[in-house]
Order: structure tokens, then sequence, then C-alpha cells
């Protein structure tokens, strides 16, 4: 079963993802220039609002870290261990993943663990200190070594059935997060996890106009007989209507959090609050652009994903008494029916819209619900049957 999550949200002027000139990411679609938002940063938008919204409990969520030598001797020191002994011996417990630890106890890729991962990490540490303690100062990689072969040392310095634990210990630790965005180490491949979700690019349905803000910066110390300013610059901006796609595989999470069905279910609960709340930081403090969105559209369907993005293929734009949110729920409604004409609704379970207009809902007025909290009662109910 998938669930799929469509909305439409109108975000005033501001840069919420940058390229790497600073100016706001945008792509050609339908011919056309658009604003775009990418997927990894609303992933992380996401991801920041599990925590800070307490939708879910610390210990299933995850860490994307290159630092998690120092994490796990922070929580060895806690126990009474000495710091710098700590950190030999976590160093040697992640090289036995055959992860490189540079000089700097950081590994050489960012590794995404869930806490509980990082937790059972400790107690192998404590477990097996004395073991692990010699190995953990000969990590170093010797110098002319490739990494390839300072790693395959680290590793290989490191006894094989605590190789074997460390490995059984990375689990996914029922992370909800990593079991919905999923995880790729290439050392050690037999440890990667299939996302259960699939997050698209954001675009705008309206046509960009990048524009950019000339700025001054006054220096409060300067002279009185001194004119002109500390500082001046300027930061590239847009404003559009984005439409937002996303998905949940349903039975992939399920599997990804050990067969954990009700921790599988608020997992879903927290992903569909937390995408409809999140909204990237980039460039907040000067352009202060936390808008909602105008429209959510949930779909469970047992197959045959659609991603409506083509509603957008001619760019909305604003008409005399329709403003531009207006126009681009009208095109997503407007889209949906002809969809549902040619291709049946066979494989949908059910649907549920939530509006700021319905007035332009010709197709989905009857899935309308009157608040977030219907909205998510109403999928979970259908889930769970």
């Amino acid at each position: 079963m998938f669930v799929e999550l469509h909305m439409l949200q109108n975000f005033a002027p501001s840069n919420l993802n940058r390229d790497d000139t600073g100016m706001p990411k945008d792509c050609e679609f339908g011919g056309y220039r658009r604003a775009r938002i990418s997927s990894q940063c609303l992933k992380r938008a996401v991801r920041n609002e599990f925590q800070t919204g307490g939708l879910l409990e610390p210990q299933f969520l995850a860490a994307r870290t290159a630092r998690v030598v120092d994490e796990v001797a922070r929580q060895l020191e806690g126990q009474g261990r000495d710091l710098e002994e700590a950190r030999a011996v976590a160093r040697s417990a992640v090289a036995a993943i055959g992860v490189n630890v540079g000089d700097d106890y950081k590994t050489s890729v960012l590794l995404f663990l869930g806490g509980q991962e990082i937790r059972r990490l400790t107690e192998l540490c404590t477990e097996y200190w004395e073991r692990l303690a010699p190995a953990g100062g000969d990590s170093a990689a010797a110098e002319g070594r490739t990494r390839r072969d300072s790693r395959r040392a680290s590793r290989d310095a490191v006894p094989r059935d605590i190789q074997n634990a460390v490995k059984a210990a990375l689990d996914g630790g029922k992370a909800a997060d990593l079991a919905l965005f999923g995880r790729m180490v290439a050392e050690l491949p037999e440890k990667n996890i299939n996302a259960a979700s699939q997050v698209a690019h954001a675009f705008s349905a309206n046509r960009m106009s990048m524009e950019l803000d000339y700025y001054t910066a006054m220096d409060d110390f300067t002279p009185e007989d001194t004119t002109g300013a500390g500082m001046i610059g300027t930061v590239g901006f847009n404003s559009g209507c984005f439409y937002r796609y996303s998905n949940v595989d349903m039975g992939q999470l399920s599997c990804n959090l050990q067969d954990d069905v009700d921790l599988a279910h608020k997992t879903l609960e927290a992903f569909i609050r937390s995408s409809v709340k999140a909204v990237p930081t980039g460039k907040q403090n000067s352009m202060a652009a936390h808008n909602p969105p105008s429209c959510v559209f949930v779909v469970v369907r047992q197959s045959s994903l659609w991603n409506l993005a083509n509603a957008f293929l001619n760019p909305v734009a604003p008409s005399r008494g329709e403003d531009l949110a207006f126009r681009s729920i009208k095109a997503l409604d407007s889209y949906w029916g002809k969809l549902a004409k040619m291709y049946g609704n066979d494989a949908i379970v059910g649907k549920w819209a939530l509006s700021s207009e319905e007035e332009g809902m010709d197709n989905l007025k009857s899935s309308l619900v009157s608040s977030i909290d219907d909205l998510v009662r109403e999928v979970l109910a259908t889930v769970r049957n």
C-alpha cells in the first residue's frame, strides 16, 4: 500500500534553497524556467520538524554525521571512561565496518545511523574494551598507504567476532527517518537500507522571475562626518506557488522498522504532519517566508503512483479575481480529473483534500475535509484497515 502526498505552497519572496552561487535554485519544466527546492532540502526540513515538533521520540530518530567516534566517546566518557581512551576504542569499533577514520576522528563519509545503533556501538565498546583498545592505537593510516589499504588494515586489526558484532548492531535501530529516507554505505553494502519514501524536487507552478535585492549595511560606529555604507551587496530571491510531491511505501516502511506496524503508522503520521509544517530555512532571517500550504491532497492506493506535476506543464498565472494559489488548485484538480477518467480509480483506496479554496475543486470537492487532524485520522484509519 502506498500513501501519496500532494501539496501546493505559495512562498513569499525568498531564497529558501541556494545553489553554489548563492542564487535560488531553479529548473526548466514544460519549456519554462521555474523556481525549485531540492528534495534533499525538503527532506532535511522534514527531519528537523520530527525533532522540533516532538512528533517522534528521540530513540526513533537517526543522525547523519562524520563525528560518530566523538559521539560514542562522549557516551563512554559519561560512563566514567577516559575521553582519549574512549576515542581510541570508538575509533576501532567504527573502523570494524571498513570506514576510514581520520586523525581528527571524523569518518571519511557521512554515516546515517539510528540513535539505537549508536547506543549499541557504545555498549559494544564497553563489552570489548580491552580487545578494542590496542587496535585503536594502530588504526591511523600509515604513511604511504592508500585510503583503501588503510581502511582494510584498520578493519583487519579488529578481531573478526567483534567485526561481526558491530555489523550486526547496524540494523536500522528502528529509526523512523532512516526507514523513510534510507541509507547507502559503499563500504558495507549489506547494511544499505532502501528508502520507504520518495520525495520529488518541488517546483513553481508559475513561471519564475529571478530578482536581485541590492542591500547596504551601516557601520554603527561610523564618524558623523563620514558618509557611505559599511558594506554593500546583492542577494537573489524569487516567489512561487510550489507543487510538492512525495509518497510512502507502507510495506517497505514496516520492513525497515523491523515489522513494527504500530511504529510504521506513527511514522506515517509524523511524515504527513512534518511535510505540511516543514519549511526550508534558507535566508529566513532576512525574508521570513513562513507560508503554510494552500492545498494538501493525500491519496492511499494499492499501486500505480501518480505524480501530478504535469498539471503545470503550462505555467499558471493569476487572472482578474483569481490569485496564483487559487489557479494552481484549479489546475491540480482538473488534471486529477483527467487522469481518473483515463485510467480509472481501481487502485485507489481513499483520498482526502484540505484546501483554502473550495470553489476551484470540482473533481475533489467530495474529498474535502475540514482540518489537518481530520485528514490524518482518515488516512491512518484507511491504512490500518
